[in-house]
């Protein structure tokens, strides 16, 4: 008998690839949820986004 996955919500996504920015993630974690390559590729895509704004504004408001 299949053991029903739950979907993953966006929350869950978002830490899944946070905590793979940094390298830390749990093999338990990653059987409970079901996360599909396409949310992975657009929350990390805009997570790399981010953090590049972040690093650009941190550098004008130092060197003004």
């Amino acid at each position: 008998m299949e053991v029903a996955m739950k979907q993953a919500s966006f929350l869950d996504v978002v830490k899944t690839v946070l905590s793979g920015f940094i390298g830390i993630r749990r093999k338990s974690a990653h059987d409970q949820a079901k996360i599909t390559p396409a949310q992975v590729i657009v929350v990390a895509i805009t997570a790399v986004v981010l953090f590049i704004l972040t690093l650009v504004t941190i550098v004008r408001i130092v060197t003004h």
